[in-house]
C-alpha cells in the first residue's frame, strides 16, 4: 500500500469514527417529550421592549467590528498562506540567525501571528469600547492590554508547539510522518484538557477558596447529591475585567473545582447561584469535559490527516512558494489551511455545544425541581450578560455556542409541563 493509499484510508476511517462518535455521543434529544406539545420560544412573553430594545442595540454595535475582525484575520491568513507573501516574510526574518527550518518555524510563527493580531487590534479595541459603553467590560484600556498580550502569548505557545511538531515530523518522514503527527495531536488534545484549568485559567483570574456559610455548604452538599466529587469552591476575581454573570466546574479528578464570579456572588441570590451551579454539575455528571476532549482527539487527528492530504497538492504548494510542508516556510500555508478548516467547522461544532447545553439545563431542572427559579434566573442572566435573545437564524448557527435565553425558559416550562403530565 503506498502512502496516498494509506493517508486517503486513514482519513476516511477517522472521519467516519468522529462521525460515530458524534452521534452517539451528543444528545440530540436531551429532553424527551413523552407526547407533550414543547412550550413554544417568545421573547416577548418574558422580556420588556426596552429589554429587547437595549440588546438589539447592543449587537447592532458590537456585530460589525467583531465580524471585520473575524472575516479581516481570514483574508490575512489566506492572503499569508495562499500565496508566496507569507514564505517570503518566514524566510526573510530568519535570515539573520541562518535560515533554519527551526529558526523559520519560531522566528516565522511569531512574525506572521503578530501581523494578523496587530491588524485586527482596532477592531477588537472597537468592540471593547462598545462593550464597556453598555457596561459588560470594566476594564480599564491598560488591563485590556494585558488581557491581549497574554492570550496572544498562551496561544503563541501552543501555536508553536503544533508548528514544531508538524514541521519537524514532515522533515523527519515526508510520506508517513502524518501518523505520528496524528496520534501526537491527539495526545497534546488530551494534555491540553487537563491541563488548562491549572495552567491557562490562572494566568488570566485570581481565585480564593469562598469563604465557608450556607452557600459554600449548599453548593459541596448539590455536588455531593448529584454524585460529583468537588475539590474546592473558589470565587474567580472576575468582576476586574466584566460585569457578567457566570459559575462554571472545572477541572477533572482531583483538580475538578466549582467556579463562581464574583459578579455573580454580589448580584444573585442563593438559590439563583445554586440552579447555575446545577447546569455545571451536569456537564460534570454527564462527563462533557472527558467525551469533548474525546471528540477534540478525533477532530485534531483528522485535521492533521487533510493537512496532509493537501500538502500533496503540487498547486497549493505552487501558490505558496514552498516544495513541501517539511520546509519550515511552509507555515504560513498550515496556518492559514487551520483557520480556514476551523472556520469552516465552527457551525457543526456549536450545534453540538448547544445540544450538550441544553441537556445541562434539564439535568438542573432535575436536579432543582425549580423551573419558576431556573426561568428567573434565565431572565436576570439574559439581561445582565445583554444575551442575544432572538438572533438571525445565520448568526445563530454560525456563533451561538449556548441556546438563547427565551429557549431556555421555553424549555424549563417544556419540562414543567411533562412533570405535570406524569
Amino acid at each position: 500500500m503506498t502512502s496516498r493509499t494509506a493517508l486517503i484510508a486513514t482519513t476516511v476511517l477517522i472521519a467516519v469514527a468522529l462521525a460515530v462518535v458524534i452521534g452517539l455521543l451528543t444528545p440530540w434529544r436531551p429532553l424527551p417529550l413523552h407526547g407533550i406539545t414543547p412550550v413554544p420560544t417568545d421573547p416577548g412573553r418574558d422580556f420588556t421592549a426596552a429589554q429587547l430594545a437595549r440588546e438589539n442595540a447592543y449587537h447592532s454595535a458590537v456585530r460589525p467590528p467583531a465580524f471585520v475582525s473575524l472575516l479581516l484575520s481570514l483574508l490575512i491568513a489566506s492572503l499569508l498562506g495562499f500565496t508566496t507573501i507569507g514564505a517570503r516574510i518566514v524566510e526573510k526574518v530568519a535570515a539573520p540567525l541562518g535560515g533554519g527550518w527551526a529558526w523559520q518555524v519560531l522566528l516565522g510563527t511569531i512574525a506572521l501571528t503578530l501581523i494578523g493580531r496587530v491588524l485586527t487590534l482596532p477592531w477588537d479595541a472597537w468592540s471593547e469600547s462598545v462593550r464597556r459603553d453598555y457596561g459588560l467590560s470594566t476594564r480599564t484600556w491598560g488591563v485590556w492590554a494585558v488581557d491581549v498580550a497574554k492570550s496572544y502569548g498562551v496561544g503563541l505557545v501552543l501555536t508553536l508547539l503544533v508548528l514544531f511538531l508538524l514541521v519537524g515530523l514532515a522533515r523527519w518522514s515526508p510520506d508517513w510522518w502524518w501518523t505520528v503527527g496524528a496520534a501526537a495531536g491527539a495526545i497534546l488534545v488530551v494534555v491540553v484538557s487537563f491541563a488548562y484549568p491549572v495552567v491557562v485559567e490562572p494566568v488570566f483570574n485570581k481565585f480564593t477558596s469562598m469563604q465557608s456559610g450556607e452557600l459554600r455548604t449548599s453548593l459541596l452538599a448539590l455536588a455531593k447529591e448529584d454524585g460529583v466529587p468537588v475539590k474546592d469552591v473558589l470565587v474567580a476575581d472576575a468582576s476586574r475585567r466584566t460585569s457578567s454573570l457566570n459559575a462554571y466546574v472545572s477541572g477533572l479528578g482531583a483538580t475538578r473545582r466549582i467556579v463562581v464570579y464574583d459578579t455573580l456572588l454580589d448580584s444573585a441570590s442563593d438559590r439563583e447561584i445554586e440552579l447555575i451551579v446545577a447546569h455545571e454539575l451536569g456537564h460534570a455528571k454527564e462527563r462533557d469535559v472527558q467525551w469533548g476532549t474525546v471528540m477534540g482527539a478525533f477532530g485534531v487527528a483528522l485535521l492533521v490527516c487533510l493537512l496532509a492530504l493537501f500538502g500533496r497538492s503540487s498547486w497549493l504548494l505552487g501558490r505558496a512558494g514552498v516544495p513541501a510542508l517539511g520546509d519550515g516556510r511552509s507555515i504560513a500555508l498550515l496556518l492559514a489551511l487551520i483557520a480556514v478548516l476551523g472556520f469552516l467547522t465552527t457551525p457543526a461544532q456549536n450545534l453540538i455545544s448547544r445540544r450538550i447545553e441544553t441537556r445541562a439545563d434539564v439535568h438542573a431542572l432535575d436536579l432543582t425541581h425549580a423551573p419558576d427559579a431556573s426561568i428567573q434566573m434565565q431572565e436576570r442572566l439574559s439581561t445582565r450578560n445583554l444575551s442575544d435573545l432572538d438572533p438571525s437564524p445565520l448568526v445563530f448557527g454560525m456563533f451561538a455556542t449556548h441556546p438563547t435565553g427565551p429557549q431556555r425558559i421555553a424549555l424549563a416550562r417544556t419540562w414543567e409541563r411533562i412533570r405535570a403530565a406524569r
